[in-house]
């Protein structure tokens, strides 16, 4: 292996760890907590959300982390998962961004909307915030690779947005709703700007690229002007010399 790949290879893995300890920790906190409601025979489960209640609201924090069964659980597990790696390939913070927004715009909407006298639980608020996230910021960013992650977030779970649309009862479509806005909107909060994808000129990568900016417009120069400019230095030089030899006369 060449010297120049060693570092990348290290930073690879590097990055490979922090992903899974990040995603781990946090997967492992929800089976944690489901294990311990499960003990409580679901007592947690009324720290979700109860839409238009005062104390509903807290709701808003803690939903996310607990779920209605084993079930549940398993089937948010997977896609929270690839979903929050994706979100974490370019940056590692921005899970928790992406995180933070959708869940407060998807507890939000859930306060707001959902039907009184029900509770609201579940990882899903965060899933479909990660799959607006991803879905849009491909649209909002316009360049290559986040094009490419929308492509295939959209083949690997778009059939998952039928669940933004109310469908089967007792499913919280409310909370996918707004947790898919919340993530659109993250989209655009984190929306990177073009600029950043330039290098700077005070880098080596940028100076190469000035250069390399300059020699081109060196070379689009027409040969007439080149030209002239060679000769006008040419003269300057025998007037040069002509006024050095007057001076030792």
């Amino acid at each position: 292996m060449a010297d120049g790949e060693r570092p990348l290879a290290k930073h690879v893995v590097s990055e490979a760890k922090a992903h899974v300890e990040i995603l781990g920790s946090f997967v492992g906190l929800l089976w944690v907590i489901q294990i311990v409601n499960s003990l409580l025979g679901g007592a947690l489960t009324q720290l979700g959300v109860h839409p238009r209640t005062w104390s509903g609201l807290w709701g808003i924090l803690f939903a996310p982390f607990i779920h209605g069964g084993f079930a549940h659980l398993i089937a948010n597990t997977i896609p929270l998962a690839v979903l929050g790696w994706f979100v974490m390939l370019r940056k590692k913070r921005d899970l928790f961004t992406v995180s933070a927004i959708s869940g407060l715009i998807g507890g939000l909407g859930i306060w707001l909307v959902a039907p009184g006298n029900s509770v609201h639980v579940g990882a899903s608020i965060l899933i479909f915030g990660y799959l607006g996230y991803l879905l849009l910021r491909g649209v909002f960013e316009r360049r290559f690779w986040p094009i490419v992650g929308s492509i295939l977030t959209f083949v690997l779970y778009g059939g998952a947005l039928a669940g933004v649309l109310p469908g089967q009862e007792g499913i919280s479509w409310q909370g996918h709703l707004f947790g898919f806005l919340g993530g659109i909107l993250a989209a655009k909060l984190l929306q990177r700007p073009v600029e950043e994808t330039r290098p700077e000129r005070s880098s080596p990568e940028g100076l190469r690229v000035d250069l390399g900016v300059k020699a081109g417009r060196a070379l689009a120069r027409p040969a007439a002007e080149i030209d002239a400019e060679a000769e006008g230095e040419v003269d300057a030089e025998v007037e040069a010399e002509l006024a050095r030899l007057r001076r030792k006369r």
